[in-house]
């Protein structure tokens, strides 16, 4: 659907940069829309029709945005925190605005972040009627065996008033420092962490590899980040 927008919020909403640097940039000459250099921030688009190039590069607009992040250890998935640094950090400062992290990941946990600010797919992953698959990489200290993954596959009592629902559990080693892959459809506080301790294990390494259809491929380094590509986006449920 199309809107009518200013060119420089038009451009600060795509990343460009902040609003007072998309005005530098539309006075130095480097902005142009359809053909022709734009002379004043305020000028007013029509999404979808008017073609605006930055340096010679398209830019077209999404009011939506997704961003796959490769999240690192040492950064908290919130919008602000007063002691420790947030995921947001981890993009430009002009691609920040309205974004937030679809669920949490601890502080000490890496892996798959979904960032967006699209409320409505963020509560379609995150509903727990929906029991969207997330998949964890995890270093267990501890044997890890058979009838772990059958309690797994029972539910696990961690402390809460019911059940963990069942999880498959794969053993990648068991040795006195186990891999596993544990694939749950929930996101309860710390879940991944409190089911190993109700078995009397210690997680030592976690890293989430899925969820949903999205999965973090090997070619993402961690504190990096990337648009979702169009069959990502189709995998959850756009047209």
């Amino acid at each position: 659907m199309s809107e009518t927008i200013r060119l420089d919020k038009y451009l600060a909403d795509m990343g460009c940069g902040t609003r007072s640097e998309v005005k530098q940039m539309i006075r130095k000459g480097q902005v142009e829309v359809n053909g022709e250099k734009a002379k004043k921030p305020e000028l007013k688009l029509t999404t979808g029709q008017d073609r605006v190039c930055v340096a010679g590069k398209e830019i077209c607009y999404e009011k939506y945005r997704y961003l796959l992040l490769h999240k690192p250890a040492g950064y908290v998935s919130a919008t602000t925190d007063n002691r420790d640094q947030t995921v947001l950090e981890l993009l430009p400062e002009g691609l920040r605005k309205d974004l937030f992290p679809v669920g949490r990941l601890d502080k000490d946990t890496e892996g798959l972040l979904l960032l967006t600010n699209d409320g409505d797919l963020a509560h379609r992953l995150l509903s727990p009627k929906k029991h969207v698959d997330k998949t964890y990489y995890a270093r267990i200290d501890g044997k890890v065996v058979a009838e772990d993954q059958e309690a797994f596959l029972q539910g696990v009592d961690i402390g809460d008033e019911t059940k963990t629902l069942p999880a498959k559990l794969e053993i990648l080693e068991s040795a006195d420092v186990s891999e596993i892959l544990l694939t749950i459809h929930e996101g309860r506080f710390h879940q991944v962490k409190r089911m190993f301790q109700a078995r009397g294990k210690q997680v030592i390494y976690l890293k989430r590899m899925t969820m949903g259809p999205l999965v973090l491929g090997e070619d993402l380094p961690k504190g990096v980040y990337r648009e979702l590509r169009e069959d990502e986006r189709k995998a959850l449920g756009f047209h």
